[in-house]
């Protein structure tokens, strides 16, 4: 009989464990995605206060980098569409409260995977991918403070021909330069793989945080971001790129006294299996 209880006890607690209902996933109370036909070349992210999450004129491909943590060249089987085609998001998190990093992630994610019907899987694969390593000591000195508050709405533009200042704690991406104020290396290591289209996995070592202002000439794959000397749609006007300028390779060694070093090792890839363009909402 006390065996026979015992075996009923457990039946009955597996069945209220797996009665429970699943936790709700993190979204947004209210979000909004529309087609942007402006043509600006301009394209803007911006987390903002109060839960509001913002993103202008952006290709969905790159939300999906955002959401799932990935780069461009991880995602496989995407249409041509989810880059060539631009679009505005207006979402608001429940409570106008301001969500950590990876809760506002889990809600692009539902966001996506709900308005676009978007499912995938994710594989492994051995792929080509870049080491990067300190070759001299010395060359990159650690930033000296902590970052203050995040000041409310967007900096003042530049003056024409001059690089903008990087948000502390982030970065700015040019042609030509790499600019951080107070950043760890592995947002440097992010930043490197976006520009040479590899993973590039941090064997530094170097635990601090650094000030980054790298000048290099961009081959033409590596060419992101407005144009120097400007263009059409007010977009920023940058400092001239040097034709004979070092390579972002030997910039990086140059003036940081770091190197990439050419390995394999796994790269997971996200395989989209379906995804639709959003209606209209």
């Amino acid at each position: 009989m006390l065996r026979a209880a015992a075996i009923a006890s457990l039946l009955l607690s597996a069945c209220h464990a797996f009665g429970q209902p699943a936790a709700p996933r993190p979204e947004f109370e209210v979000a909004s995605i529309k087609l942007n036909k402006s043509g600006d070349g301009r394209a803007m992210i911006m987390p903002g206060r109060g839960g509001r999450f913002t993103t202008t004129n952006v290709p969905l491909q790159l939300l999906i980098t955002l959401a799932y943590d990935v780069k461009d060249f991880q995602i496989s089987g995407a249409p041509a569409w989810l880059m060539s085609e631009r679009y505005d998001v207006e979402a608001k998190a429940e409570g106008g409260v301001d969500p950590p990093f990876d809760t506002v992630r889990a809600m692009v994610q539902t966001l996506l995977e709900d308005r676009l019907q978007f499912k995938y899987h994710r594989e492994s694969k051995e792929m080509p991918v870049y080491a990067l390593m300190v070759a001299k000591s010395g060359k990159l000195h650690q930033s000296e403070g902590e970052c203050g508050p995040r000041p409310d709405g967007l900096p003042p533009p530049p003056e024409p021909g001059k690089v903008p200042t990087p948000p502390c704690g982030g970065f700015f991406m040019f042609p030509g330069r790499l600019n951080g104020q107070k950043v760890p290396i592995t947002q440097l290591v992010d930043v490197l793989s976006r520009f040479t289209g590899r993973i590039v996995v941090d064997k530094t070592n170097l635990t601090g945080k650094y000030d980054i202002n790298l000048e290099y000439t961009p081959d033409q794959g590596q060419i992101l971001g407005p144009p120097p000397g400007g263009g059409p749609n007010g977009l920023l006007s940058l400092p001239p790129i040097d034709p004979n300028g070092p390579s972002l390779f030997t910039a990086l060694q140059e003036q940081f006294g770091l190197k990439l070093e050419s390995q394999k090792g796994p790269v997971e890839m996200i395989v989209i299996d379906h995804i639709e363009r959003p209606s209209e909402n």
